[in-house]
């Protein structure tokens, strides 16, 4: 529900004479090549990083695997005793 007297207007509609700040023309672009091209260097990026995290994770992993190997093998040795 509107306000009585504001006919759907903003403050600034209402109440601001002045020409607005911004234009709201489209801006005029070129060809679109450079959209294309930086959309295949983001491609190549997110490639990279999503290898590059695939092996960290693997190498994690293995660490992870042979930490609690070494551990399981000075626990057994103590109870052993």
């Amino acid at each position: 529900m509107e306000p009585h007297g504001s006919y759907g207007t903003t403050w600034a509609d209402q109440w601001d004479t002045g020409p607005d700040p911004y234009t709201t023309e489209p801006r005029k672009t070129g060809a679109g090549g450079s959209k294309a091209k930086y959309s295949k260097k983001v491609e190549d990026g997110v490639g990279k990083t999503k290898s590059g995290a695939i092996t960290g994770m693997k190498k994690a992993k293995e660490g992870a695997t042979a930490g609690l190997n070494w551990i399981k093998q000075k626990y057994n040795k103590t109870t052993k005793k």
